[in-house]
């Protein structure tokens, strides 16, 4: 028997249904979730990064949600430390932590830790951002794939945030993100994962993303964005996201309704097979067949977390 502490991580790409699996892990074997979505640590920000609402919770106690606010930076490195003692608190109380999101980089920093790069710069930083300003990240990003191509191309185009960090790390050191992150890192001692992937056929789960995406823009996404516009510069995070600077745009005239949604639903598209790749490199998920009914796929997933806890 091992002596570390047990944690389930349910990962895959947007519109997979981890949220919902999570939930019904948790409500069997006594857990609580843990968020990892790089989206869903912002307050005010329910619509467009699908949170659980509070009611649909059923009691579960969820962390690393509502955190920040809006206009607030939040890293890597911030969700490394906040996920890590929420995993010890909740293994404290003697509950088992369950891990939901598909934010791929943020999970290998939980576990694997971060690379012990150089510090960040705030001049440079303000610099790339002026730049980002006046001609849009992807004028960095393609500086970025000429230096590092290996990050550039696990980095979105518009993900200003992760562009940034990685051309920063290169003008600082000299060395590229992707050098760093194949150094030791510092990895989560005293736990054993259990890593349970969602796996759908690429145009079912195309579909699912798309008629999401319908429903938040007739659910409320909206609203929400204009609240966000009241409350925050057009250069807040929350705008940089998909589905947000697309409602962001319409509500500004930029671009009509339709438009809006198709953008919306190709880019949720791309970043979908971004998650994918990143997540089928990485040889410990346990893959279960999403094509099943909700109780079913439940039903597989509680019986490998009974066999994962019994040969602790």
């Amino acid at each position: 028997m091992s002596d570390k502490d047990p944690v389930i991580a349910v990962v895959g790409p947007t519109a997979a249904g981890k949220s919902d699996l999570a939930l019904e892990l948790a409500l069997r074997f006594g857990g609580e979730v843990v968020g990892c979505d790089a989206l869903q640590v912002y307050r005010h920000m329910d619509v467009g990064t699908a949170k659980t609402p509070p009611a649909a919770r059923r009691g579960i106690p969820h962390h690393l949600i509502d955190v920040r606010e809006p206009h607030e930076e939040f890293t890597a490195g911030d969700y490394q430390r906040l996920a890590r003692a929420s995993v010890r608190d909740i293994r404290l109380r003697g509950n088992l932590p369950v891990v939901a999101g598909g934010t791929g980089f943020y999970l290998k920093a939980l576990f694997e830790g971060l690379f012990n790069g150089p510090e960040r710069s705030a001049p440079l930083r303000r610099r790339m951002k002026r730049v980002i300003g006046r001609k849009g990240p992807e004028i960095l990003h393609r500086a970025l794939a000429r230096v590092d191509p290996g990050s550039a191309s696990r980095i979105g185009a518009k993900d200003a945030g992760r562009i940034i960090r990685a051309y920063e790390v290169y003008l600082l050191s000299g060395r590229t993100m992707t050098w760093w992150q194949s150094r030791p890192r510092d990895a989560f001692s005293g736990v054993r994962p259990l890593k349970i992937g969602i796996d759908l056929p690429r145009e079912l789960l195309y579909a699912r993303i798309d008629r999401r995406v319908e429903r938040m823009f007739a659910g409320g996404l909206l609203e929400e964005v204009r609240a966000l516009l009241d409350r925050c510069p057009p250069s807040c995070q929350a705008f940089r996201a998909i589905g947000y600077r697309q409602a962001a745009e319409y509500l500004e005239g930029r671009i009509g309704l339709d438009r809006a949604i198709e953008s919306t639903q190709q880019e949720s598209r791309r970043y979908a097979k971004r998650q994918l790749s990143w997540f089928r490199v990485d040889g410990e998920i346990l893959w279960l067949d999403g094509r099943e009914e909700a109780a079913e796929l439940a039903d597989r997933a509680a019986e490998a977390v009974s066999r994962f806890l019994r040969e602790g």
